[in-house]
């Protein structure tokens, strides 16, 4: 099958969902499927065709107020040069969407969208002339999926997956052996979503009644200056800054709990965050944010989740875990074992499935 894969963002930009489209179409290269991969940031990956972009007058006018439409633009104009792929696979929302969906549709392509957040909630009352050209949507978890069913998409053009995992990879990464008491985790971009300041609030509460604890905040961001002045508050926080894939692995896999308090915000949520699938992999237990539900890549009794937003109840939480080993130990036996359907050669198998149903659905029609 010829896949052409559009995404703004590649490696080594940061982020999980880089490195999601990343290893997804690595899985496809390897898997004998021919990949053209159209992006704006980022490194061209190997084995496959970079398609070329040209700037326009009007694609340089519309970046002025957002790059991600200007390279929408530009994809559309360049789609005749793809050499006829068989589908499409968008990364990206409804502004992406808006661009290409009738370029795509003039031209005959099946185009699928991979939506790996929530939606934005201050445009919806564009998404469902964004989406009429859509032949399926890919979402990652309950949340984008009730999101896109709020515009009027229809249940059956949505398929739920997470990122897939490299299971050959991280197992050699979990140990039981090098398990560092009180060591806290957590891994993701210092952005406002994330709501590492939440994890930071919650851990000096925790680190007064165990002055052992350590708390390790992984990734680079514009909140960094911000996140520092909170850990001065108290002992035991570090941050690492942005470091490689092997490393944050190593990290995880000493940690007993890796905390994700990502919240929702109006321009921007998470879908299923790939650190928290990679920490069930990795064996350490995993604690997440309401917004942040690993449904339904994991079952529920793989981890343990907080209400979004409440410093009180992931404090709770935290000595919880913290305090019962035997049930943390049951919980990361589960989440190891959950982590065994995701691994990518599975997850590369149902997108497959995916792209046959939008093949399927040649000329797509929403309701308006």
């Amino acid at each position: 099958m010829r896949i052409l894969h559009i995404a703004y963002r590649l490696p080594p930009e940061p982020g999980g969902m880089e490195l999601h489209i990343e290893r997804q179409i690595r899985a496809q290269v390897l898997g004998g499927h021919e990949v053209v991969v159209a992006h704006r940031r980022g490194a061209p990956l190997r084995d496959t065709e970079s398609l070329p972009l040209t700037r326009t007058a009007a694609s340089r006018a519309v970046s002025q107020k957002s790059d991600q439409v200007a390279f929408a633009m530009e994809c559309a104009a360049a789609l005749h040069r793809t050499g006829r792929p068989e589908v499409i696979h968008l990364h990206g929302d409804h502004r992406e969407a808006l661009a290409l969906g009738p370029a795509a549709r003039r031209l005959g392509i099946p185009l699928g969208l991979q939506i790996h957040g929530a939606l934005a909630t201050h445009h919806r009352w564009i998404m469902p002339w964004a989406f009429r050209h859509v032949g399926g949507f890919l979402v990652a978890g309950t949340r984008p999926r009730g999101d896109l069913l709020a515009v009027g998409v229809p249940d059956p053009l949505i398929r739920m997956t997470s990122a897939g995992l490299d299971l050959p990879r991280l197992t050699r990464f979990r140990t039981e052996d090098h398990v560092e008491r009180g060591l806290i985790v957590s891994v993701g971009s210092l952005i406002k979503a994330k709501n590492h300041a939440l994890t930071i609030e919650a851990f000096h509460r925790v680190r007064k009644a165990r002055p052992y604890a350590r708390l390790v905040i992984a990734g680079d961001g514009p909140e960094r200056d911000r996140l520092r002045r909170l850990a001065a508050a108290g002992p035991g926080i570090e941050f690492t800054g942005h470091i490689p894939p092997d490393r944050v692995y190593s990290l995880v896999s000493r940690a007993q709990i890796l905390v994700h308090s990502s919240r929702r915000l109006r321009g921007m949520g998470e879908g299923i965050p790939n650190a928290a699938l990679e920490a069930l992999a990795l064996g350490a237990a995993v604690l997440v944010s309401s917004d942040a539900s690993l449904d339904p890549a994991a079952p529920p009794d793989a981890y343990q989740m907080f209400r979004s937003g409440s410093v009180d109840d992931l404090v709770t939480q935290l000595h919880t875990l913290l305090d019962d080993d035997e049930a943390r130990q049951r919980m990361i036996e589960r989440g190891v074992r959950a982590a065994e359907a995701l691994d990518w050669p599975l997850v590369a198998a149902r997108v497959e499935r995916w792209y046959d149903a939008v093949i399927s659905r040649r000329v797509p029609t929403l309701p308006a």
